[in-house]
């Protein structure tokens, strides 16, 4: 390629032009510094999407000695690892609550196996209570965020009205504060929960 070509000199940038306009940043909120906030650093937990502004030297530092689970006891931390390895989500295993002591009706299964058909008698083995869909009742049309509400409470799309209530009641007595001895750290997990209910309801799910 040749530095003095016409063509080059067109697509050259002149002498004195800057490339790039120079970003305004506001100060650094660490206390004394009067340097641009170049860098954002998270508030910390329940403060989930606010942001400091630093400049670089002071980011380093904050971060350096950032904790997200300050002020939590070891309890509570080892609750939210745990739970952050299903995404904050309840899990259970089949055929949970069958033949525990304690209950009269053996095989007693989750909601959400209720309406499943059962042709090869895995559910009964497990002492599950399988019922026959009836395929003679119109299905309903389920929408991409309903079906996402539904998923919130842990649900399938076949879930009925009696299921979304018992799930829902469940649920909030689960991750309220005051049943985990006063941890806001569910506060998050309990307002989704609470919109997705919110939200079927509104849509005539229950």
């Amino acid at each position: 390629m040749k530095l003095n070509s016409p063509i080059f000199d067109r697509i050259r940038v002149k002498p004195g032009q800057e490339r790039r306009t120079p970003a305004d940043h506001s100060v650094c909120q660490w206390p004394g510094c009067t340097g641009a906030a170049t860098h954002r650093a998270p508030k910390g937990r329940l403060r989930e999407g606010e942001y400091w502004g630093f400049c670089l030297d002071h980011v380093r530092e904050y971060n350096h000695s950032y904790n997200y689970f300050a002020g939590m006891s070891d309890e509570a931390v080892a609750r939210f690892q745990k739970d952050a390895i299903t995404g904050h989500r309840p899990t259970w295993k089949l055929g949970l609550n069958g033949k525990q002591p304690g209950f009269s009706q053996p095989g007693r299964f989750y909601a959400a196996f209720g309406d499943a058909t059962d042709p090869f008698g895995v559910y009964t083995e497990l002492g599950g209570q399988a019922r026959a869909r009836n395929e003679s009742q119109p299905r309903r049309t389920v929408r991409n965020a309903e079906r996402k509400a539904l998923d919130t409470l842990g649900l399938d799309a076949d879930a009925r009205a009696p299921d979304i209530k018992a799930r829902f009641k469940l649920l909030v007595k689960r991750h309220h504060p005051d049943a985990n001895g006063g941890d806001r750290t569910c506060e998050d997990r309990l307002r989704e929960i609470i919109q997705a209910y919110n939200y079927l309801k509104s849509a005539g799910f229950c």
